[in-house]
This record gives structure tokens, sequence and C-alpha cells, in this order.
């Protein structure tokens, strides 16, 4: 009998001493974030607003900018007119802007922790950076040029607690005059892209097996798991990240979205699609005025997305794809600068456009070319 008492009072001071650990690591946890955050002002609550720890953070908002000062306004403005009812904390990155988008946000919105970067990181890196700094459960990738209508952000939330084997989710995306932006997509494959490169789904759009990537059949009307969603709104479980990695650097810009649903469903997390949230995205942010570039940039996006998750016969299938597409709308566009010559500046651009898309593909180069 007192053997066994020894060994009961051994153990009971083995888990006394456990327990103590445990309580004095936490302790230590919570004062190394909440002096972090004294000495760091961007990160302190709005005025009259409570402290959050850490630990009770629920929504981790990300925002990357360049140069889109007002739409990052807009942006914020729709975050917090109308925040969630779940303890939030929203953090900008700022890719070396050259217009005014930092002293904005400073003024405006101190309450936002804004970090200020020397170059442009690209869309992941600047994305991970932040994610790095984050403390949510769950993380929430915004572009700029978005805005957040109410309740979109409790939406995903909710979502996400309802289906712990869901990792990303994304709201219904509209459009600036409030019509649907389809934001679901599939893998891609060399048949969805021959689609999409010779007509066919422009032509039947609400054909399945024409559909190309952009799912143009679906009405986004329900609940549904998807392969892939598009980049512009995403909420993402902590859980999923640490499990699955952040976003892919390599990608500079487009491309990193469905090499992440990619990876999320090979780490067996699921990606899926609510109408319970509403966005509008204005499309073209900080790209809207570069479009050769921007489409030089999405081709180089896309071969790379290939030649990491296809196999090199694949690789070749793609880029002759590309080049069909390209003769397609160069010629076109020579060919409407001579029937429409009142609109000679739009068809040189998409001839201009198709020719740099094309010189990339034929030289094997990344460089993306200025203009």
């Amino acid at each position: 009998v007192s053997k066994r008492m020894i060994n009961s009072e051994s153990g009971g001071s083995r888990q006394g001493f456990d327990l103590l650990g445990r309580t004095l690591w936490h302790a230590a946890r919570r004062f190394r974030v909440a002096r972090w955050r004294a000495e760091d002002p961007s990160t302190r609550s709005p005025v009259g607003s409570p402290v959050i720890s850490a630990s009770r953070m629920n929504i981790s908002v990300i925002i990357v900018n360049w140069n889109t000062r007002n739409l990052l306004e807009q942006c914020l403005e729709s975050l917090t007119s109308a925040p969630a009812s779940r303890s939030t904390e929203i953090i900008v990155v700022d890719n070396a802007s050259s217009d005014d988008s930092v002293e904005m946000v400073e003024k405006k919105f101190p309450h936002v922790k804004l970090i200020r970067s020397q170059e442009n990181l690209g869309f992941a890196k600047a994305n991970n950076l932040a994610i790095q700094r984050s403390v949510g459960r769950y993380v929430s990738l915004v572009n700029s040029d978005v805005k957040v209508l109410p309740g979109c952000l409790d939406a995903l939330a909710d979502y996400l607690d309802r289906n712990p084997k869901v990792g990303n989710v994304g709201p219904r995306v509209l459009n600036t005059d409030m019509t649907l932006q389809t934001s679901c997509r599939y893998f891609p494959t060399l048949w969805n892209n021959f689609c999409a490169a010779a007509g066919l789904s422009s032509v039947f759009r609400r054909s399945r097996l024409f559909s190309g990537e952009e799912m143009n059949f679906f009405a986004h009307d329900r609940i549904t798991l998807v392969e892939g969603l598009v980049g512009c709104f995403w909420m993402l479980r902590r859980d999923a990240i640490q499990n699955v990695g952040t976003l892919d650097e390599s990608f500079f810009m487009y491309g990193e979205d469905l090499d992440w649903c990619r990876r999320c469903w090979n780490a067996n997390w699921q990606v899926a699609f609510t109408p319970a949230a509403l966005a509008i995205h204005h499309r073209g942010g900080s790209s809207h005025a570069h479009i050769t570039r921007l489409a030089v940039t999405q081709q180089n996006s896309v071969l790379h997305y290939w030649s990491k998750h296809k196999s090199p016969l694949e690789l070749l299938g793609i880029k002759s794809i590309f080049l069909f597409r390209h003769l397609i709308r160069y010629s076109l566009g020579l060919i409407l600068r001579l029937v429409r010559p009142a609109d000679v500046s739009r068809s040189e651009g998409r001839a201009r456009t198709s020719w740099a898309c094309m010189q990339a593909l034929l030289s094997g180069s990344a460089e993306v070319p200025r203009g």
C-alpha cells in the first residue's frame, strides 16, 4: 500500500510539474506577443476597441498593394465600415508603391498593420511575408481591388467552422456592375486550354465539355467543392497552411493560386465555394495599365505551373496551343486594322501583345518586355 502511495505521489508530482511548465510557457508566449504589439504601433487596436490576444484572434485579412491607392482605400473602407463580428486584424503589404498608398493607410487607417517593402516582392512573396506575421486562426487573402461586402468574412469563417476538412473557401465574386464574375476553376488540361484557344469555350459557354478552365456553365449559386479558386479572395485555414505550405514564391504574379489549390488537394485538404459570402472584384488593379507585360507574365506563370505539375510532353503541348492562339489573335489584329481603321489603336494593341507572347514562347525567355 505504501509503495502504491509513493508511486501515486511521485506521478502526481510529475503531472504537477508538467502543468506548471505548460502554464509558464503559455504565459511567456503571451508576454512576448504583448510586448511585440506594444512596440509596434501599427498593430494596436483602434481607439475604443478591445485588445485581442494572438491566441484569440479569429481572422487575419492580408492585402498586397502595388500602386492601387484609390482601390486600396475602398477595400479598407469596406472592411472597417462593416467589420466582421469576429476578432479581426488587417495587414497591408505595400510593394514599394510610388503613389501615396502608404501615407493614405497611415493617415486614414491607423489600426491597420502596415508592412513596407523597399522592392516589389511580387504577389506570392508579399503574401507569405504577411502570413508569417499574422496570428489569426483563419487567413483571408484579399486583392486590393476587392470590395468586401457586409457579412462576407463571417460567412466564410462560419463555413470553415462547419467543415473541418476544408482548407480554402472562396466567396461569390461580382463584377463592378454586379454581374457574376466566375471564380471557380478546373485544373488546366490540354483539352480545356485547346477549347479556350479555339473559341469553343466562348461559343458553348454552358457546356461542361467545352467550358475550358473557367466553368462558365456553373452559375455559382450553390455550395460545392471545386478543384481551384481564383486568388482574388480566399479564406485559408491556418492548419492547412502549416500542412500544405505557403504560396510558391517562384510565381511572381499569377499561377500561384491554382498551384496552391492543387497542393491543398494533394495534402488531403478540400477547396470549396460558398455563395453565402459576397465580394466585388473591380479587376485590373495594379496591372491594368500594363496589358502587354500582364499577358507575358501570365503566360510565363502558366508555363511554370505546367513545368511543375505536368510532363515534358504536356508542357510542349501547352506551348503549341499558346502559339496557335497567339497566331490567330495576331492575324485577327492585323485584319481588323485594315477593316476598321477607326479602331486601329485597339487592333494594334492586340497584335503587339500577341507578338510579345509569341516572342517569349519561341525564345524560351521568362523576361517580361517593357511597355
